[in-house]
């Protein structure tokens, strides 16, 4: 039996990093729900779709072709032969993914092949309704968060090195759109399964919080019965 660990919560709260390191010290395949949001709307981008046309960005799903590969640098995300794993990480490939993701057909081109993933490996997968839609019998679903103040100020560090006109509260603005537009989405939007731990990363390192995670990993999958060959 494979074991699912869900991570949701909203942008900028460090999921994707967290799944990361959490993933290698379980010896877990990490799933970023996340790049292939992103991935379908750079496709959509980079082709002319007018991604406020719900019709128009189904009939482009057709012709998309969304992979993970292992490469010298790591898992990495491909839209047919390109390399799309950097050029995902635009804000403005973050707006147009929260815009497509709200969309049902775009959410329904990717749920198979989540799922498909999670039934088959040991997973930790992280987005927004992972453990509301795509992974709901999860063995272990967090909710992981932060405030809108804290995840723009980690933006703004990430942005200031390479992007000299990176703006604090631009960031801090699309931050809390962002949120907004998660959580009204008609669509699977943003919220905490009722069985999910919530744990507020304000205040905490990326080092204890992978750790507070990894001890709720030890203990329900002990309290299950379940094997966890990377925890002893």
């Amino acid at each position: 039996m494979s074991i699912n660990i869900a991570i949701d919560g909203p942008s900028g709260a460090g999921k994707s990093s967290i799944s990361k390191e959490l993933a290698q010290k379980l010896a877990f395949i990490y799933v970023d729900t996340g790049a292939l949001y992103r991935a379908v709307a750079l496709y959509m981008v980079q082709n002319n779709v007018d991604i406020q046309n719900p019709d128009d960005v189904e009939k482009n799903l057709e012709s998309l072709k969304l992979s993970f590969k292992h490469t010298e640098q790591g898992q990495r995300v491909f839209v047919g032969e390109q390399d799309v794993s950097d050029s995902i990480r635009t804000n403005e490939v973050s707006m147009a993914a929260s815009k497509v993701s709200g969309y049902p057909a775009v959410r329904e081109f990717l749920l198979s092949l989540q799922k498909n993933i999670a039934q088959e490996n040991d997973v930790i997968m992280d987005g927004r309704d992972i453990g509301t839609v795509i992974l709901p019998d999860a063995q272990v679903k967090i909710f992981l968060t932060a405030s809108a103040q804290e995840r723009a100020r980690r933006r703004f560090e990430e942005l200031k090195a390479t992007d000299p006109n990176a703006d604090y509260d631009e960031i801090l603005r699309l931050i809390e759109k962002r949120d907004y537009d998660d959580i009204h989405r008609d669509v699977s939007p943003l919220k905490k399964a009722q069985d999910a731990i919530e744990i507020d990363s304000t205040n905490l390192s990326k080092g204890q919080v992978v750790d507070a995670i990894y001890q709720i990993v030890d203990e329900k999958t002990k309290k299950k019965n379940l094997h966890m060959k990377s925890i002893s």
